[in-house]
C-alpha cells in the first residue's frame, strides 16, 4: 500500500528534518502518555521536544501530523526489526526465535505502542488506513511462518486457524506493553516470553501419562 498521508515541512535539509522530527516524536510520546493526544497542545509538544512553537511548525502542520509520525516511526522500526522473520526456518525453533524477537521489540517500544493504540483513532482516515495496513503486515509475517511450519509438519493447525494464531502472537506480545505495570511484578521479560511461547505451542492441558 502506498503512503498517502504526507507530512509537509518548510525545511529543505533532509537530515535536519529527520533529526527534528525524532525530537518531536520522543517529546510527543512522553506527553501523549501523560496527558493523552486530545489534551496535549502543539505548544506543549514543542516544549517537550525542546524548541519553540514556531520551530515545530517548520516540520509539521497539525497535531495529527505528530501522531502520524509517531505511528509511522513505530512501524518502520517494527519492519526493520522483524524483517528477519521471513527468513526463519519453518521449524518450532524458527517460530520460537521469531516470537522472541517480536516480544523484545515490544519491550523496547512499550511507551510508543501504548500511545499508538490509544490514540491512533484520532488520525485522519487515510493515515489511519495506512497504519492499519502496517499492522496487518506485521501479523502477516507470523501467518506466513505459521503456514510454513504447518506445511512442514511442525504444527498441528488448520488453514482456517493460522490467521487467528498469528493474531494471538501479536496481541500477547502487545499485552506486555499494555499490562506491564502488573506483569512485571510476576515475570521477567524472559519468563514472559517463555510462558507465552509454551502456551502457544503446548496449551494448558497436562500431557497424558504413558
Amino acid at each position: 500500500m502506498e503512503l498517502k498521508h504526507q507530512v509537509k515541512s518548510s525545511v529543505k535539509d533532509g537530515d535536519l528534518i529527520e533529526k527534528r522530527r525524532e525530537q518531536i516524536i520522543q517529546g510527543a510520546v512522553r506527553l501523549f502518555k501523560q496527558k493523552g493526544f486530545h489534551r496535549s497542545t502543539t505548544r506543549e509538544i514543542a516544549k517537550e521536544a525542546g524548541f519553540s512553537i514556531g520551530t515545530l511548525y517548520e516540520y509539521i502542520r497539525t497535531k495529527e501530523d505528530v501522531l502520524y509520525l509517531v505511528c509511522d516511526t513505530i512501524y518502520n522500526e517494527v519492519q526493520l526489526r522483524l524483517s528477519g522473520i521471513a527468513d526463519e526456518e519453518a521449524t518450532i525453533g524458527g517460530l520460537t526465535r521469531a516470537i522472541d524477537v517480536y516480544y523484545r521489540l515490544i519491550d523496547d517500544l512499550s511507551d510508543e505502542f501504548v500511545v499508538m493504540y490509544q490514540e491512533s483513532k484520532s488520525l485522519p482516515k487515510n493515515a489511519l488506513e495506512y497504519v492499519l495496513e502496517k499492522e496487518r503486515g506485521m501479523t502477516g509475517l507470523f501467518e506466513t511462518l505459521l503456514r510454513a511450519c504447518a506445511d512442514a509438519g511442525e504444527l498441528r493447525i488448520t488453514e482456517n486457524s493460522i490467521g487467528l494464531a498469528a493474531h494471538h502472537i501479536v496481541i500477547q506480545g502487545q499485552m506486555w506493553a499494555f499490562r506491564r505495570w502488573e506483569l512485571k511484578q510476576m515475570y521477567t521479560l524472559d519468563g514472559y516470553i517463555e510462558f507465552q511461547t509454551d502456551q502457544l505451542l503446548n496449551g494448558l492441558v497436562k500431557p497424558a501419562s504413558n
